[in-house]
C-alpha cells in the first residue's frame, strides 16, 4: 500500500475514467474467457518438434495475468470469479502440474517449464513432485552457468524467487547492464527496447505482485519517461506494447510523479477504450489485424467454440490479456491512492456451457460456471512468459 498520493492522483481520475478502465478490462475478460479453448495444450505439447510458443507460452501468459489480477482485484469484485475460473481451466490444462514433470524429464535444462510454473505457484496451486525435481536441476553448475541476456536471466530468477529457490546471482548488477536499468536517453526508446523494459520491469516486480522492485534511480527515471513512452506507443498504434508501458506506469510509487504523469496515464485509457472492439479484443497494433477477428462475435451456446479462428487469436490474445492485466494495476493503483474503488460491473459470462459428461480430471473437461461473489451496496521460444 502506498503512503503517499502524487498531487493530482485524483483529479486525474474521475470516474468516467474508471469507468473506462473497468469497462476495458470486463471486456478484454469475456473475450479471454469465451476464447479460453485456444489457450489449451494439444496432443504436441510434449513432442519434441512441438512450437512453444504456440503452447506452453499463451498459457503461461493466461497463469501470469491472471495470478496477479487475483490478488489486485477484491474477492467481492465479480470479476475476481471470472479470473479465477481462467486460472483454474490454465492449471487443468497442466494436468494440474503433472505435465511439468513429463516436460521436466524430457529438457531438464529448459527454463519455460519453470517461468510458467512459477505462474502458477504465485497463485498457490503447486506439485511438490515437480518442485522436487526443479531444485535438483538448479542446484547444478550446468543451471547457474546456462549463458542468458540480463533480461532472461532476470526472468529465471523472478520464477526461483516465486517457488522458493534461492541463488547468489547478484540482480543489481544484471540490472545494471539492462537497457532500463543503465538509464538510457529518452529518446532512444523503440519498440525492442519497450518490451525489454517492461519486462525488467515485470521480473523486478514479480509482475505486480511484490518482489524485490526497482532502485530508486529507475524508478525516478521511469516517472520522468514513462508517460512520454506511453504516447509514443498510442501515437504508433503500438496496443500491445502501450498496455505494457502502462501497467510499467501503474507501478510507479504514487510519492515520485506529479499531476503530469497521471494525466497521461489515465488519458491512455480513453484511446485503448477507443481501439477495443465491441468483442473485447484489443488489436496488437494498427494494420495487423486479420478478418478472422471480427468487431463483433457470435458464440455458439452449446460447445462454447471459440469466438475467434486460431490466426486471429493468435493477432490479439497478448494485447488482450495485457489490456485486462494493465487495466486492473491502474485501478489498484488509484485505489491504493485512497480513491474510490474502481466501480463494479457483471463478471463476463462464461462462454464453456459445457454438456453434463463424465470427464473426469481430463484437461478438457467442461469449466463449472463461478459462483459470483456479491458487491457490497528448449524448444525454440521467445522465453518466459512475458
Amino acid at each position: 500500500m502506498r503512503e503517499h498520493a502524487a498531487p493530482g492522483v485524483q483529479e486525474t481520475a474521475p470516474a468516467d475514467v474508471r469507468h473506462t478502465v473497468r469497462a476495458v478490462q470486463g471486456a478484454a475478460l469475456g473475450w479471454l474467457s469465451r476464447n479460453r479453448a485456444h489457450f489449451a495444450l494439444g496432443d504436441d505439447a510434449l513432442a519434441r518438434d512441438g512450437r512453444v510458443d504456440g503452447s506452453w507460452k499463451p498459457l503461461g501468459e493466461l497463469a501470469q495475468v491472471c495470478a496477479t489480477l487475483s490478488v489486485r482485484t477484491p474477492p467481492s469484485d465479480p470479476l475476481h470469479a471470472c479470473v479465477r475460473d481462467l486460472l483454474a481451466f490454465a492449471w487443468r490444462q497442466t494436468g494440474e502440474g503433472a505435465l511439468f514433470c513429463e516436460v521436466q524429464r524430457a529438457e531438464p535444462f529448459a527454463t519455460y517449464p519453470l517461468e510458467v510454473y512459477a505462474a502458477f505457484a504465485s497463485a498457490g496451486l503447486r506439485h511438490p513432485g515437480y518442485e522436487r525435481a526443479a531444485a535438483t536441476v538448479a542446484a547444478t553448475r550446468g543451471w547457474r552457468l546456462t549463458e542468458q541476456l540480463p533480461t532472461r536471466r532476470l526472468g529465471v530468477l523472478c520464477a526461483e524467487r516465486q517457488i522458493g529457490l534461492r541463488r547468489d546471482d547478484d540482480e543489481p548488477e544484471l540490472l545494471a547492464r539492462t537497457w532500463l536499468g543503465g538509464l538510457p536517453e529518452p529518446w532512444t526508446f523503440e519498440r525492442a527496447s519497450g518490451y525489454a523494459l517492461t519486462h525488467v520491469v515485470f521480473h523486478r516486480t514479480d509482475w505486480g505482485r511484490g518482489g524485490p522492485d526497482l532502485p530508486p534511480a529507475v524508478a525516478e527515471h521511469l516517472a520522468h519517461w514513462a508517460p512520454a513512452w506511453l504516447v509514443t506507443c498510442l501515437e504508433g498504434g503500438l496496443w500491445d506494447l502501450a498496455c505494457e508501458v502502462a501497467a510499467v506506469a501503474a507501478g510507479v510509487p504514487t510519492a515520485g510523479t506529479d499531476a503530469t504523469f497521471e494525466a497521461e496515464l489515465a488519458g491512455a485509457w480513453t484511446r485503448i477504450g477507443g481501439v477495443q472492439y465491441a468483442s473485447g479484443a484489443l488489436p496488437e497494433e494498427d494494420g495487423r489485424v486479420a478478418a478472422e477477428v471480427p468487431h463483433e462475435e457470435t458464440v455458439l451456446p452449446r460447445d462454447g467454440a471459440p469466438a475467434a479462428g486460431a490466426s486471429g487469436f493468435r493477432l490479439c490474445y497478448h494485447s488482450t490479456l495485457m489490456a485486462a492485466f494493465a487495466a486492473g494495476l491502474t485501478l489498484a493503483r488509484w485505489e491504493d491512492a485512497g480513491g474510490t474503488p474502481a466501480p463494479s460491473s457483471p463478471a463476463p459470462v462464461p462462454h464453456h456451457a459445457g454438456v453434463p459428461l463424465a470427464y473426469g480430471g481430463r484437461r478438457d473437461a467442461p469449466v463449472k460456471p463461478p459462483t459470483t461473489p456479491k458487491a457490497p451496496t528448449t524448444r525454440t521460444t521467445t522465453g518466459g512468459t512475458g
